[in-house]
């Protein structure tokens, strides 16, 4: 999540190889480019032999900027690594050569590494005005999205799409409509990410779950609007927000703006918007809906219903459990983890600056924004029409989750809800107990699901 460094713990809820980071600022913009991008790969090769071959981790600090430092220490750099490794495995080698981008005035660049159990790529951000590393970021690698296929359900020739951008100012943000052909107007869904840096599609190695949705809901006549997820466009300037970064500035205003884009179209319904959110997009679906009071329905696919910080220890320990006995090693590593969750729950505001401290890769308003939010609860008071869906072997929301919607929401009229015994985290199907490797497999949004959310959408009123 955060962007400030991203939110490593929250490697739960969309795509479990979420982040994990540290600011990306220092002293104010310069004209000047002190390093070109040859010296910007330069540096990150030599961070990526300090951090990943030697695990020298103070080494790996020595070119960090103050900021970096102050957020991403030497220690914490050690726990940021030891919880990427309980995710996703041992690290086996380096894929391929460095590329770089240049973003502002930082090179971005990027270093594939191939670990026991997913392919993620090392962002080493440098200042090109003081030649340090000013940004780190673990996310998903592209090269496993050229796996995707299109889903036998999409049919291509029953849909256009379009390029659009939601938002306005300075947080703008590409999006892609994707419309029926034919006569309007028609429903339509906005689609909300889980947390990390996503991309339109919320891709995960070769899995693009929300192209999924678009295609397959348009093929019946629904329109879907998704778009980039401001942490993933505007990471660097999110910065600008220190300690007062919470889930309205990563989540919230852009889901509404989506929407407001969506009624300003003739070909769209005003009265028939639905807005969908997975994971931690689902979590935050009633709070959209309560800035947003005229949407007209609410789909939660697996959304948090219990503290975010709770789901990243349980996952922590699920994911070590399915090795067996777990090493001493990870006993510390789920050790750190319990620490920084523990340091969550005693958080307490404060107005001098101390909020900024990251845990679980994110600042303390991040965590004091969530206290006392109770999803279910805030859905409770929502007088919109809602659907619940569940994948029963989801290890990253649980069924605890659902049950806990199903508690409060069970008596409230035009509220449904539907778990799937086959379907994971992204509703892919499998088999047996789910895993961060599953994600690396191509694989699509069921169809069952689908035929599901479009038969619920077509009878709103």
């Amino acid at each position: 999540m955060k962007r400030h460094g991203r939110l490593i713990a929250l490697v739960l809820l969309s795509a479990v190889f979420n982040a994990c980071a540290a600011p990306v600022a220092t002293p104010a913009a310069t004209s000047v480019r002190t390093v070109s991008p040859p010296e910007a790969i330069a540096l990150a090769d030599e961070f990526y032999s300090t951090l990943v071959v030697e695990r020298d981790f103070a080494g790996a600090t020595k070119n960090f900027d103050s900021v970096m430092l102050s957020a991403l220490p030497e220690a914490k750099l050690e726990e940021t690594w030891a919880t990427i490794v309980a995710q996703v495995g041992a690290y086996q080698e380096r894929l391929g050569d460095p590329t770089v981008e240049r973003v502002d005035r930082y090179e971005r660049v990027t270093i594939a590494l191939k670990f026991e159990r997913a392919v993620l790529d090392m962002q080493v951000v440098v200042d090109s005005t003081t030649g340090l590393i000013s940004g780190l970021f673990f996310v998903p690698s592209r090269q496993a999205s050229l796996l995707y296929t299109t889903p036998g359900y999409a049919d291509p020739d029953a849909f256009e799409e379009q390029d659009v951008t939601v938002g306005s100012g300075e947080w703008t943000l590409p999006g892609t409509l994707t419309m029926p052909k034919g006569e309007g107007p028609f429903p339509a869904v906005v689609l909300v990410h889980g947390s990390g840096p996503n991309d339109r599609d919320e891709t995960l190695g070769p899995n693009k779950p929300f192209k999924d949705l678009a295609w397959g809901l348009a093929s019946q006549g629904i329109s879907v609007l998704r778009y980039e997820k401001r942490t993933k466009v505007h990471a660097d300037r999110l910065v600008s927000l220190d300690g007062e970064f919470t889930v309205r500035e990563e989540t919230i205003d852009d889901a509404l703006a989506a929407v407001s884009l969506l009624r300003e179209r003739q070909e769209i319904d005003p009265g028939r918007i639905v807005v969908l959110g997975h994971s931690l997009g689902g979590m935050l679906a009633p709070r959209i809906a309560q800035a947003g009071p005229d949407i007209a329905g609410l789909i939660v696919m697996v959304g948090p219903a219990r503290p975010l910080e709770d789901l990243v220890l349980e996952q922590a320990q699920y994911i070590v459990s399915q090795s067996g006995k777990p090493s001493l090693q990870e006993q510390q590593q789920i050790q750190a983890i319990e620490q920084q969750v523990q340091a969550i729950k005693a958080l307490q505001p404060s107005g001098d600056g101390s909020g900024k401290e990251m845990l679980l890769g994110a600042p303390a308003s991040y965590w004091l924004d969530l206290r006392g939010y109770d999803p279910a609860e805030a859905a409770g008071a929502l007088s919109q029409p809602m659907l619940i869906l569940q994948g029963e072997r989801d290890y990253q929301v649980s069924m605890a989750d659902f049950r806990r919607w199903q508690d409060v929401l069970s008596s409230r009229p035009r509220v449904q809800f539907k778990s799937y015994p086959e379907l994971n985290h992204l509703f892919i199907a499998g088999s047996g107990p789910s895993a961060p490797e599953e994600y690396q497999t191509p694989g699509h949004i069921a169809a069952y699901v689908i035929d599901d959310l479009a038969s619920w959408i077509a009878q709103l009123p």
